[in-house]
């Protein structure tokens, strides 16, 4: 059973639909679905990888910033302030691919059910900037010890989860991976650190499923 250097880390929500607190100005979620804007005519893959340099570091040699290959995960700061930054960088992927979407309707009406995907990965994308905000404010309360997962694995599958985001043509297929990212940082920032390898296995799923896609859709890098 992993220790947190908080005995009682206050719960953040009850459920995958309640908000986290937050101690801080959030940044803006997401965009309006009233007014779709006039789009390019190709949503094809424009976005720039924003992966964080300690993910970076993670994916290119399986190593930890520090270099320690088995180093448990948040087992400090630092690598709380890591999975934050990278809770970010998955954010700002997923509102890029929200507007994308929205612009590739280029003044067509948005069918009601597209509608309802873009407004609950808006939801998403809110509550992912939260729980990094909360991860940023009080980054000493969520370091754990002896953490069974690596923090590179951690940094890993973080990281392909933001590259399958940038990269996918029909977005629906990344809701199941966004609610295993929100699964991982909701169990950490409720103090349920024994949820956090149930949610990389979620994670690694996701990310394995989403690589038997056929080629139309996954936009190339």
């Amino acid at each position: 059973m992993p220790t947190s250097s908080h005995s009682n880390p206050e719960p953040v929500r009850d459920d995958a639909d309640a908000t986290p607190p937050s101690t801080g100005p959030l940044q803006q979620a997401g965009p309006s679905l009233s007014n779709q804007p006039s789009a390019p005519e190709a949503i094809g893959p424009t976005m720039a990888p924003r992966t964080p340099p300690a993910a970076q570091q993670a994916v290119a040699t399986g190593l930890d910033v520090d270099g320690a290959t088995r180093a448990s995960a948040l087992s400090n700061i630092q690598y709380v302030v890591d999975l934050a930054d990278s809770v970010v960088c998955i954010a700002d992927d997923l509102h890029e691919r929200i507007l994308q979407e929205i612009a590739s309707y280029n003044g067509r009406t948005m069918p009601d059910t597209q509608k309802a995907l873009m407004r609950a990965l808006t939801d998403d994308e809110l509550l992912l900037r939260q729980y990094a905000h909360a991860l940023y404010a009080d980054a000493a309360t969520f370091v754990v010890h002896d953490l069974a997962a690596p923090q590179h694995r951690l940094m890993a599958l973080t990281t392909e989860a933001a590259e399958k985001i940038r990269r996918i043509r029909v977005i629906s297929e990344v809701t199941g991976l966004v609610g295993g990212i929100l699964s991982l940082v909701g169990s950490i920032a409720r103090g349920q650190f024994s949820q956090v390898g149930a949610a990389l296995e979620k994670i690694q799923g996701h990310n394995a499923a989403l690589k038997t896609l056929k080629p139309g859709l996954l936009a190339k890098t």
